[in-house]
């Protein structure tokens, strides 16, 4: 598996099938599915699929969400990274996207906020990415502080599938003026 990026706490590397149990464990809690789409899977079979998804991702494009890791833990405690997307969304295509998920038991604990630092390095400076973008359910208040956080600016709201979505961006000039200190 080809780590990525080291912080102080965390691990952002490759997602692999080792990590299946812990995606599962995520995946399956409804709570953590409230605000996307409100799927949770029901078995571990359901998650070897988005495994491939993430393998084909980093294949095509060089990057995808990566699984994050407690360095004290070594337990994979969920993935965050970015999404390139070739298909049209909101009006836009070929842009990237910052996510995250955490098992619930790592809520609160700032790794969105650490790791998504990390990440937004890496495409600003690695990747040389002008603008990287960010969506959110409006009634996700948690996420939508950390995205905060991180700088990102509000554009719109647009529908997705029937429901409401946030549109967010952040530019590279407002990264470099702004970058928050952890």
């Amino acid at each position: 598996m080809k780590i990525f990026i080291e912080t102080e706490r965390l691990i952002l590397r490759e997602v692999d099938y080792v990590d299946e149990d812990d995606l599962y464990e995520m995946d399956s809690d409804p709570q953590v599915h409230l605000y996307i789409e409100n799927k949770p899977v029901k078995s571990i079979e359901e998650v070897r699929p988005v495994i491939e998804i993430l393998k084909k991702q980093y294949r095509e494009y060089g990057i995808a969400r990566w699984a994050v890791t407690d360095k004290s833990t070594k337990e994979c405690v969920g993935w965050a990274g970015l999404k390139y997307f070739n298909e049209p969304l909101n009006n836009h295509t070929d842009f990237y996207e910052l996510g995250y998920r955490f098992k619930r038991k790592h809520w609160g604990k700032g790794f969105a906020t650490e790791s998504s630092v990390a990440i937004l390095d890496y495409g600003f400076e690695n990747l040389n990415l002008d603008i990287i973008y960010a969506i959110v359910n409006p009634e996700n208040v948690k996420s939508k502080n950390v995205l905060a956080k991180l700088g990102f600016d509000f554009q719109e709201t647009f529908d997705y599938n029937g429901v409401q979505i946030d549109w967010l961006e952040l530019t590279k000039a407002a990264w470099e003026n702004q970058k928050p200190n952890l």
